[in-house]
């Protein structure tokens, strides 16, 4: 795999959040507090729209820009967080987004942004023509293959303002995709300069995890199921209508929401008797248990823990595909569909990837999408695979499975003798892979994501259970500290409570290590008070990955 280059941006920081928030957030958690009189969602957005009106010019903004609301968060006590995409020219802005925050009267407190960059073209004009852009991007995406042949690739560009990556530019963003010999899918986002023609970024476009009836992994669980005539979908009307679809070792030509050639079936999967599965993978509904199992607790860790409605925060169900492509050793999450798919595994390295943590891995690339959207490239997409293998683990814990005991390995289910380890991933150690980062560098952001995920992952161990040996789930976790000092751990719970806080808050697209440490301090700050144990407990943590 080719490694890819972030340009490092400056560290974020929280711009002019009044002291006493921490106070009112920390008195104001207490179930119900002032319920009825908290502003509604509405009511933020019209907040937001009026201190936009009055600190345009603090906010970067000018009369050739527009901006979109992307989310809402509103505390207990009142104050109110609204996250902004932005364009200009009607072009969108990549790294343009911000959070504005306000407190419980709608007064302005300050806001987040993904780049302080004045964002203003002499032109919107490229020099380079679409197609070529698509062919520089088809070519990058040749390249990553090792010259192995490629069917059936398409690129499609459209015209965005990169403020990413230093001085705000016009630019080609293109999604590359195509099939592999195997007939699975391949993609590979491009950025290109719109002018010179030189590339800027570019990053694999599927974010990606290496992934009552009898499942393969979890025994015997619990399905809210829906009549159909004189059968039963395996569709949860509790949970938005999430359903399961057999993809029929089929694939697809369909990312992003911008090439759509054929998408493999999601055809529901039925039964007469309300019994799925056998427990084996001969029968195609047993990994379809797993599934829809692993959506049914991701759905209910994020309701019952941090009041999220849905993976959007929507009420609406995204659905799975399982028995995809052939001996595909891969599963992934597609905002283009807002779906799970999940491969079989050739047998060999991998089996079905549809194991729990792997299942709240995905979804939770979701809420990110839905959230700060990390890019994913550099170190924010480092960070993007760290807060799926953060809430994936937590999902398992939550689920309490006996079967499936939670523990923080990823993907300990799916890997067979011939992949040559016993996870796809180590939290407490990252670098037990052979590939992961243990600690910060300077050339985080050049490792593959899914290994500069290792900082995030060994922080969150951390700050959960704490430095030394001990055994979680059965299972033995020894973690050692970059700076030699001793990490105490403050607990999964409180764990989960600062990161969610800080994705849904402070992150935004463009947050580096540095700016997740200023993120989840202020997360602490807010849930917990300034120098509480958990907020010392955070800064211990980071340090002890060598992110000051």
């Amino acid at each position: 795999m080719s490694r890819i280059r972030h340009v490092r941006g400056s560290r974020l920081a929280t711009a002019g959040v009044a002291a006493t928030a921490a106070t009112l957030l920390a008195t104001a958690l207490s179930p119900g507090a002032g319920a009825a009189d908290r502003p509604t969602r509405a009511a933020a957005v019209e907040n937001a729209a009026r201190a936009l009106a009055g600190h345009a010019a603090e906010l970067g903004l000018t009369a050739a820009q527009d901006t979109e609301v992307r989310d809402v968060v509103v505390d207990p006590d009142g104050s109110q967080h609204v996250r902004y995409d932005r364009t200009y020219r009607q072009l969108p802005v990549l790294g343009g987004d911000f959070v504005v925050h306000l407190a419980p009267d709608g007064s302005y407190r300050g806001a987040d942004r993904a780049t302080r960059a004045p964002i203003a073209l002499d032109g919107v004009t490229p020099a380079l023509s679409a197609p070529e852009a698509a062919d520089r991007a088809a070519n990058a995406l040749r390249a990553t293959r090792l010259g192995e042949t490629l069917k059936r690739l398409t690129a499609k560009s459209r015209l965005v303002v990169d403020a990413l990556h230093g001085t705000p530019r016009l630019a080609w963003r293109t999604d590359a995709a195509a099939l592999d010999a195997q007939g699975n899918p391949v993609a590979r986002t491009v950025l290109t300069d719109a002018r010179t023609g030189a590339r800027i970024d570019a990053w694999d476009a599927l974010e990606t995890a290496t992934g009552d009836g009898r499942s393969l992994y979890g025994g015997t669980v619990p399905l809210a199921t829906t009549p159909a005539d004189s059968a039963y979908q395996l569709k949860d009307p509790t949970r938005g209508n999430t359903y399961t679809g057999d993809a029929a070792n089929r694939t697809d030509l369909c990312f992003l929401g911008t090439i759509c050639i054929t998408r493999a079936p999601a055809t529901v999967f039925t039964d007469a008797d309300n019994h799925w599965g056998d427990g084996t993978a001969t029968d195609r509904a047993s990994a379809a248990v797993d599934a829809q199992y692993g959506t049914d607790v991701t759905w209910d860790y994020f309701r019952d823990v941090h009041k999220r409605n849905g993976i959007a925060g929507d009420g609406k169900g995204s659905y799975n595909r399982v028995h995809y492509g052939t001996r595909y050793n891969n599963a992934f999450w597609d905002d283009s569909c807002f779906c799970m798919t999940y491969g079989d595994g050739d047998g060999n390295l991998l089996g079905p990837l549809v194991s729990l943590d792997v299942a709240g891995h995905e979804m939770s690339h979701g809420v990110t999408s839905k959230t700060a959207a990390l890019t994913y490239s550099g170190e924010s997409g480092g960070l993007n695979e760290a807060t799926s293998d953060i809430f994936g683990t937590l999902v398992e814990f939550h689920a309490g499975n006996a079967a499936d005991p939670g523990d923080w390995l990823i993907g300990e289910k799916i890997v067979r003798p011939g992949f040559g380890r016993s996870a796809l991933r180590y939290m407490d150690e990252p670098s037990k892979d052979g590939v992961s980062a243990d600690c910060w560098t300077e050339g985080a952001a050049d490792l593959d994501v899914h290994y500069s995920s290792g900082i995030g992952n060994h922080f969150a161990y951390l700050l959960a259970e704490g430095s030394g040996a001990r055994t979680v789930g059965g299972t033995a976790h020894d973690s050692p500290t970059c700076d030699g000092t001793s990490v105490r751990g403050i607990g999964r719970g409180k764990l989960g409570a600062i990161w969610y806080r800080a994705l849904t808050v402070y992150m935004t697209s463009s947050t580096d290590y540095a700016g997740a440490r200023t993120a989840t301090l202020n997360a602490a700050r807010d849930l917990y008070g300034a120098g509480s144990a958990e907020h010392t407990a955070v800064e211990a943590a980071w340090s002890a990955v060598n992110v000051d």
